[in-house]
Parts: C-alpha cells; structure tokens; sequence
C-alpha cells in the first residue's frame, strides 16, 4: 500500500467512529450478535429487533452516509490546506475498527485525529467507542507490532453547525404540515433513551437539552420538548423518558394538532430512526390522528460537514507544533538528610 505523505506537522489521517449496520439480509444476526455482545438478551427480543431491520431490505443505511461524511470532510480538509485521508471505522459491522487501523497502518498512519459520530456524551453514545478505539489499538500491536495514537475532537452538541443543519432540516419538514396547523406544531426532540443511571453519571440529558434549545431557537420553534426512542433492556428497569409514542398520544389526548419529529440525537438517518420514528411513530400519529413530519438527521448536510471540518482543523491547530505527552506523576519532596 503506498505510504500517506505527511500533510501535518502531527497528524497523518482523521479516524470517524460510528456503531456500524448490516449490508443485506444475510449480515443482520452476525451485526446484531456483535451489538449485543456480553449482553443477555432473549432470542425473542433479537428475532425482533432482526424484523425491524428486515423491514428496510436488511440494509442500514449508516454505512453509505458515515462514508459520505468523511469523504466530505476530507475534501474541506484538502481545500483548508491540510489534505488528510479519512478513514472510517465502525464499532459492530464492517469496516470494522481493529480492520481499518490496521489499514492505517499500512499506509504509514501514525497519528490521527478521531471523530466520534455521536454529538451529546454519555457511556453509550462517546467513552464506549473510546474503548472500543483503545482496544483496536491492542489489537493491532498484537498483529503488527505498530500503534496508532488516537486524539479526538472537542465536543460539538452546540456547534453553530451542528444546531444550524438541524434547524435547516426542521424548517423543511415543519413546510411539509398541512397549512392550517403547521403554525401551531410542536417540535418533539428525540434521542436515544439510555438507563437512567447511565445518564446520572454522564450529561447526556443535558447536553441534549442545550442542543435541542439551540435547534427550537434557530428554527423559530418556541414550544419544543425532548423525548426518547429505542429503549431496550429490562421493562423494570428505569431507562430515560417519556417514549416518544406515549408521549404523542398523550399531547394529542391534550389537543395537539401538529408535530415536528427531530432525532437531534442522530446523526445519520439509520435503521433506528427509520422504524421508531418513521414506522412506529407514524403509525400512532395516524392512528390518534395527529399531523405528524420528520426532519431528517444532519446526515451529509453541508452545513454538517463544515462543522466536521471546522472541529477538525481546531485540532490540528492545536496540535500545530506536537502532541503534549502525558505528565508524569508529581515525585515525592526530597528531604535533606538528617
């Protein structure tokens, strides 16, 4: 494989992060084994979820878009100046992280600035994917004896734009309502639920209410509320609330005509986005019949992209002159002898 030439003075590539999704019928078991590694889970409950992905042909469409994304980021890096490849590397299916540092090293990578594809903190969503980094750098001094150190980015939930793609998205959507009640529309915010412990030691609810804030303001969308989707795990278990479907039935059983869905906790519209929101929250939007729109996720919006860039190359700026290596522990005072 060539070698990369040097575009940095530190860095040689940028690594995006992202979960990952099945290509065809044939991968969504062996992909979804691997979301649920280490997990309990009831065959029932994995025969179910394979169903939801069943729906879309078994494709998910996480893969074309993070590829999207990163080619458009490397072209804003090349037009910058900094003409860095990207890589992509997916937590559970191909390309598959240990693979693609393995490719990066190959091509002579040996500092790379990461990109986590996941705006608001918390385990799930930002530390797991650091880990699951740090364990395909194991992997790979296993394999080749060679290491690859990772710097990622600084957190973007309320980038200019990151919140502009999102408000621009919302606007069109909100133009989709019916003219008679697109005025008065709600926009529902929706993310991820995760347990509720979880989220106590992350802020991840917070961070997603500023973000959500910033979107309802740059919109124009006074009235906005956070709710969440996706929610596995064990029913007695307390997760992060309300669902999304409880809570359109119950603000349609309070009078609302009209709703603007964002999942401001998505980047990509995945097969997530696509059977909670699309299928299952439409379907109840029509049954309690209330005028219902989805703004798409930030996917390869330019806006989006530019903000890639943009948190990018305040890495490498910062960076300009090395990475700072990692302080050693204070030594103890030397005492003068007695």
């Amino acid at each position: 494989m060539r070698v990369l030439p040097r575009a940095h003075p530190t860095f040689d590539a940028v690594l995006v992060v992202s979960f990952g999704g099945p290509s065809g019928p044939a991968d969504i078991r062996p992909f979804l084994a691997n979301v649920l590694r280490g997990r309990r889970v009831a065959p029932e409950r994995v025969e179910q979820v394979a169903h939801h992905y069943e729906l879309f042909g078994g494709v998910s469409p996480i893969t074309a878009i993070t590829r999207r994304q990163a080619e458009g980021l490397e072209q804003r890096l090349a037009r910058a100046g900094h003409p860095l490849p990207v890589f992509v590397g997916m937590r559970n299916w191909h390309p598959l992280l240990a693979d693609t540092l393995e490719q990066m090293q190959a091509a002579g990578v040996r500092q790379a600035v990461g990109f986590i594809a996941a705006a608001q903190h918390s385990y799930s969503s930002c530390q797991q994917y650091r880990e699951n980094v740090a364990a395909a750098r194991t992997e790979l001094r296993a394999r080749t004896g060679q290491d690859i150190d990772v710097t990622f980015v600084d957190s973007w939930y309320a980038h200019h734009g990151f919140v502009a793609a999102n408000a621009a998205h919302v606007a069109a959507a909100r133009m989709t309502l019916p003219a008679d009640v697109a005025g008065r529309a709600r926009l529902i915010f929706t993310a991820h639920s995760i347990p509720a412990a979880m989220a106590g030691r992350s802020r991840y609810r917070e961070q997603l209410a500023e973000s959500a804030s910033l979107v309802a303001e740059a919109a124009g969308m006074e009235d906005h509320v956070l709710v969440y989707q996706s929610r596995s795990g064990r029913p007695e278990d307390p997760w992060l609330g309300p669902d999304v479907c409880d809570y359109l039935r119950e603000a349609r059983r309070a009078g609302l005509e009209a709703a603007v869905l964002c999942p401001i906790g998505f980047v990509c519209d995945h097969i997530e986005v696509l059977y909670d929101l699309d299928h299952e929250a439409a379907a109840v939007s029509r049954e309690v019949g209330l005028a219902m729109t989805r703004a798409e996720a930030v996917n390869d919006d330019p806006l989006f992209l530019d903000m890639m860039a943009d948190v990018v190359l305040r890495t490498l700026r910062r960076h300009e002159r090395g990475r700072p290596l990692p302080l050693a522990p204070a030594e103890p005072p030397v005492r003068p002898a007695p």
